[in-house]
């Protein structure tokens, strides 16, 4: 009699424990699951906001169609140039071959693209590649895009540092013969920091990695001395 007891108790232990996994196994699956709504509600939610983000903004006079870039001349070749103003290999390139640029675009041969990106605003404490992106911006509406970024890549602050204040900037946006008032209030009021950012994730989505890019009707120029410029605009012009 105590054996037949004994094993009804044994088989009731064993019951009790398949039901107890039983349940653990339907609380862990039921916690499983809604993690994964959890991850699925995030991630639509960030490509919503993404995308919205991306089309709240005013693009500056002079921007290309997808507004990621002022476009200076209409020759026939397109050459695409992304830099970031506090980028020091970027000053180098305006150095070497900025003249260039300005004489291919003066001959009728290219439709330059300039895509200021922020890519770089971790090396200032003041987000100066977003600010001084934003300011080329305010600069297009007073038709002086080109010689204010230039002017800024002559007064290119360090990196590490503060980088150049607003007003700063507008003393060189009034040298380069822009409105105090009009273009102050621009600076000031930060205008042109969505368009920045527009500018920005869309180069990275085009796989721009760093800054200076240059590109000939969509090639890269890996070495971006003036002989190898010229020659990419020669090639494609044919």
């Amino acid at each position: 009699m105590s054996s037949r007891k004994g094993r009804k108790d044994a088989a009731r232990v064993v019951r009790e424990q398949l039901a107890r996994e039983r349940r653990r196994k339907r609380t862990l699956w039921i916690s499983l699951g809604a993690v994964l709504v959890l991850i699925v509600a995030g991630l639509i939610g960030w490509s919503v906001w993404s995308s919205q983000g991306s089309d709240e903004f005013t693009p500056p006079p002079g921007a290309n169609e997808t507004g990621t870039g002022i476009v200076v001349g209409s020759g026939p070749v397109t050459v695409d140039i992304y830099e970031d103003y506090i980028c020091p290999a970027c000053r180098q390139f305006e150095q070497t071959s900025g003249a260039t640029i300005e004489q291919l675009i003066t001959d009728g041969k290219v439709r330059v693209v300039y895509h200021p990106v922020a890519y770089l605003d971790r090396y200032s404490s003041t987000e100066y590649s977003t600010r001084a992106s934003a300011a080329s911006g305010c600069a297009a509406e007073g038709d002086t895009f080109a010689e204010f970024s230039k002017a800024l890549f002559e007064r290119q602050p360090p990196e590490g540092g503060a980088g150049l204040s607003d007003d700063e900037l507008i003393d060189i946006g009034v040298e380069a013969g822009l409105d105090r008032d009009a273009f102050g209030s621009c600076v000031r009021d930060g205008k042109y920091r969505p368009w920045t950012e527009h500018v920005t994730a869309e180069a990275s989505r085009a796989n721009v990695s760093g800054t200076p890019t240059v590109l000939v009707d969509g090639e890269q120029v890996r070495e971006w001395t003036p002989e190898n410029i010229t020659a990419a605009v020669e090639a494609a012009g044919r």
